[in-house]
């Protein structure tokens, strides 16, 4: 299991692992204009040519950063591919310097295995008002907040 950076012909692929949670009522949707636009966001882990399982490190400000759009295929679900992603994410932010990292979830005790923990949405402003405002389900967010500090931070 390898997680890489994604490439323009996995799209289509994330596209529907995201949807397919999306469907369910597990995540926010995506379109595909969105995920080609945040292209360099994504890493995936592929099996063969097909894409098992993605996510999204995308950068809010110079201190901060959202793990996003994380969907694991039903098959490839409970062997690891999740922290895999978690992983790459971290070390990225890490490598960047940024010091925060955030996820909004419905699977808060699975970011909490990696020191992520909750927080009021209320503690991130810049995201509730840059993008969270374009949502749906705003400002009825039924999505658990959580935050992850980076030592020394």
């Amino acid at each position: 299991m390898r997680v890489e950076k994604a490439k323009i012909s996995d799209v289509p692929q994330m596209h529907r692992l995201i949807n397919f949670f999306a469907d369910k009522g597990e995540m926010l949707p995506r379109s595909l204009a969105e995920i080609y636009e945040n292209i360099r966001d994504f890493f995936v882990i592929r099996e063969g040519e097909r894409v098992a399982a993605c996510v999204a490190l995308h950068v809010s400000w110079s201190d901060l950063a959202e793990i996003r759009s994380m969907a694991v295929t039903e098959e490839a679900q409970k062997q690891g591919f999740g922290t895999k992603l978690v992983e790459a994410c971290l070390n990225e932010v890490k490598q960047l310097g940024i010091d925060t990292v955030f996820c909004l979830t419905y699977k808060a005790e699975f970011f909490e295995r990696f020191g992520f923990y909750k927080v009021d949405k209320m503690e991130l402003p810049r995201k509730v008002w840059a993008e969270c405002f374009h949502c749906p389900k705003f400002p009825d967010c039924d999505e658990i907040a959580l935050i992850y500090k980076l030592e020394g931070a």
